[in-house]
């Protein structure tokens, strides 16, 4: 390796020349986060609290049963959970070369070049932004309710959105290791209670008794399945968060794949159980009539006539805070997103900086919370009735915001796979890799589709309905933010050259030009 001022890749080839301007007025230890703050249960609880389990239950499953009429909904979460085990293998063995908090953009930047990375890295921060602010609109919707059930007062949604941001952004503040303890607490404390539901149902079965109907293959057939397919991979997202907490890790090539594979296991077995454990307490024949009647009250009104009053109180209460779960653990993706680009130049060198006390990147932690306070206030402003019910911040904030994220996410999971084939031809794969090349082939491919699925049915997923111009402005975010990364990435490319060939990199470019100061001080 050369000890000049340029620096290489894995693969070898020289990227372009580092320089001492922007990002590198700052000390090292202000460009990287806290190393050996997670182990295992750490980041695995981190990332799994982004899929809001009690929320999927509630919000999603019966959506899927009702609106798109798929029975079959636990055989679907079996399906995905293998095509995102193949986008895994691959997946998980880059997360072995590459410990970069920008992760997606990160893997996509070493495997099909800098500009490509930074497409992938405005289409990342948005699509993780984008599905984090959606999510204070239901939990303003849900905490309002609580209020008028429990306390008999009359509160505007946009109040307890705009608290919880707040609450948010200052544990965003905080060390990345308590914010995993509060998540750690939340999310076992709400699966504890899915799982008694499980419990529940299975042991007092509905009118058609115990049946596994649901899954028979035959479930999913219908017009409604590409929609459903949208709907339940994003039940999965925040597992693919890992590669995140990478430089937070330690072991980080073992923790990290290790939490991938955990991570999904356990959403394909829990979502598909309990998807089951709905058609089992409703009956299989009625589930769809049901859940079109009822949306997300069926699981509070099946576990009210098992487990009583009390206890669905308590199911309430933990909706909420697992909604909260999500909230601050997209947070944390969004603010080390932004961190990575700061440290790279792809955004000012302020965001690549992290608090001296906590370690935690907390410029672009206050980025997030402020662009979340904008779209809250933004919505509250246009809320047709916002004193009565507050229905439009859900079929608005949280269903807009939701499916232009879970889009950007599976267009970033299909260019992953492309870029890992690509990152390990570079190097010269051979036969050995050549099962986890075949297995991202398959995922890549998989994903595309869905993509696809997920664009065409955009009507239905945001409940436009057809000809609207959502149908074509939402998805459009995404296009926009791809194509704009990719013009300021060739952009950098011409005018910033240094500051190109950094895109991906990380703290591997800081450490290779220390390296080569310290060579040329020596001599």
């Amino acid at each position: 390796m050369s000890t000049g001022s340029s620096f290489s890749s894995d693969t070898g080839t020289t990227r372009g020349t580092a320089d001492t301007g922007g990002i590198n007025t700052y000390k090292g230890e202000e460009r990287a986060l806290r190393a050996n703050r997670l182990g295992t249960p750490g980041l695995l609880l981190s990332v799994v609290a982004a899929s809001a389990p009690l929320m999927v239950v509630a919000g999603v499953m019966p959506t899927v049963f009702g609106v798109m009429g798929i029975v079959g909904q636990p055989l679907l979460y079996i399906i995905l959970g293998v095509v995102l085990m193949l986008f895994g293998v691959g997946y998980a063995e880059m997360s072995r070369h590459v410990h970069n908090a920008g992760a997606f953009y990160a893997y996509i930047a070493r495997g099909l070049g800098p500009t490509a990375g930074a497409g992938a890295s405005l289409v990342a921060l948005v699509a993780y932004s984008a599905m984090q602010v959606g999510i204070y609109g239901i939990l303003g919707f849900e905490v309002s309710g609580i209020f008028a059930t429990y306390l008999d007062i009359e509160l505007v949604w946009w109040i307890p959105a705009l608290v919880a941001a707040a609450v948010v952004g200052v544990l965003g503040w905080l060390k990345i290791d308590l914010n995993a303890k509060v998540l750690g607490v939340l999310l076992v404390i709400e699966c504890a209670l899915v799982v008694i539901f499980d419990i529940a149902a299975v042991s007092k079965p509905g009118p058609e008794g115990l049946s596994l109907h649901a899954f028979n293959p035959e479930t999913l057939t219908g017009a409604g399945l590409g929609t459903a397919l949208c709907f339940c991979i994003a039940a999965f997202v925040g597992f693919e968060q890992a590669p995140v907490y990478a430089e937070e890790t330690s072991r980080p090539q073992i923790v990290v794949s290790r939490v991938m594979f955990l991570a999904v296991g356990y959403a394909a077995l829990f979502l598909a159980i309990s998807s089951w454990a709905l058609t089992v307490a409703a009956g299989p024949g009625s589930i769809a009539d049901t859940s079109l009647k009822e949306g997300p009250g069926m699981l509070f009104g099946l576990t009210e006539e098992r487990l009583g009053s009390t206890f669905t109180d308590i199911l309430h209460i933990l909706f909420v805070t697992g909604m909260f779960a999500a909230l601050l653990s997209f947070h944390n993706v969004v603010a080390r997103y932004a961190f990575a680009m700061g440290r790279e130049g792809l955004l000012p060198a302020r965001f690549g900086r992290t608090n001296r006390a906590s370690g935690a990147p907390g410029t672009g932690s206050l980025l997030q919370t402020v662009v979340s306070v904008v779209i809250v206030l933004v919505f509250a402003l246009t809320d047709d009735n916002p004193v009565g019910d507050p229905t439009a911040p859900v079929l608005r904030l949280f269903t807009w915001m939701g499916n232009v994220g879970a889009l950007g996410v599976i267009l970033l999971m299909a260019a992953a796979s492309f870029a890992v084939i690509a990152f390990f031809v570079k190097r010269g794969a051979g036969r050995a890799q050549a099962p986890r090349l075949v297995a991202s082939a398959l995922a890549g491919l998989a994903l595309l589709t869905i993509a696809v699925f997920t664009v065409r049915d955009f009507d239905v997923l945001v409940g436009s309905g057809p000809g609207s111009a959502l149908d074509w402005l939402l998805p459009g975010v995404i296009v926009l933010a791809l194509v704009g990364g990719l013009v300021y990435g060739a952009v950098l490319r011409s005018v910033k050259p240094e500051v190109h060939a950094r895109i991906g990199l990380g703290n591997e470019a800081f450490q290779l030009e220390k390296a080569a100061e310290s060579e040329s001080a020596r001599r």
